[in-house]
């Protein structure tokens, strides 16, 4: 799942400065899921942006519209219309989105109404965590299917450091060690 945070209206309300008809584009997937990009986001962020133009006497007319996936030019060539209706496009989406929109509208600015943050799963309600950067050498099949490069405070590739415990990591002690971790399943589920 990709993670993803809402720039503040403020931001927003900036990028979009110089324009006075922009569509804003939601992505029914990933960043729906972390509460982030979907219509209900895209809803409050508009209204958001809406009232601090009108306040600042710089009114903007919004049409929003929220596809099923912003990284499948499946979905997105049903946003052409829109696009050529307005004068920006704002994706709610994560960085792979914004970059699809402004490939398939090269003539629309495209601005990014989301900070995309890591891939991860869901821990508890509101609780995401990381597990994959997007490194492009995937070793999990290595380390027993924890990712050192993203789960080891320290990115150690060959071990843990000195200062952690059996249990924790020495930079931050709310994290389990990585390297116990995977000794750990290497003991339970690798064993030979």
């Amino acid at each position: 799942m990709i993670v993803a945070s809402a720039k503040s209206v403020t931001e927003i309300k900036q990028l979009i400065d110089r324009h006075q008809k922009v569509l804003f584009v939601g992505c029914g997937t990933c960043v729906t899921v972390c509460l982030a990009g979907g219509e209900r986001e895209v809803g409050i962020a508009g209204y958001g942006v809406r009232m601090a133009r009108k306040l600042a006497k710089q009114p903007v007319e919004i049409e929003q519209n929220t596809i099923e996936r912003q990284c499948d030019n499946e979905f997105i060539k049903d946003l052409a219309p829109a696009v050529e209706r307005n004068q920006a496009a704002v994706s709610f989406g994560c960085a792979a989105g914004v970059q699809a929109l402004a490939e398939r509208f090269p003539g629309k600015p495209v601005y990014p109404a989301l900070d995309t943050q890591f891939m991860g799963i869901l821990e508890e309600q509101a609780t995401w965590t990381e597990k994959c950067i997007g490194c492009g050498e995937c070793m999990l099949a290595e380390f027993g299917g924890v990712c050192p490069v993203t789960r080891c405070a320290k990115h150690m590739l060959n071990g843990p450091c000195g200062g952690s415990t059996s249990e924790r990591c020495e930079v931050s002690a709310d994290k389990p060690c990585a390297w116990q971790s995977f000794a750990r399943r290497s003991e339970s589920v690798y064993a030979y």
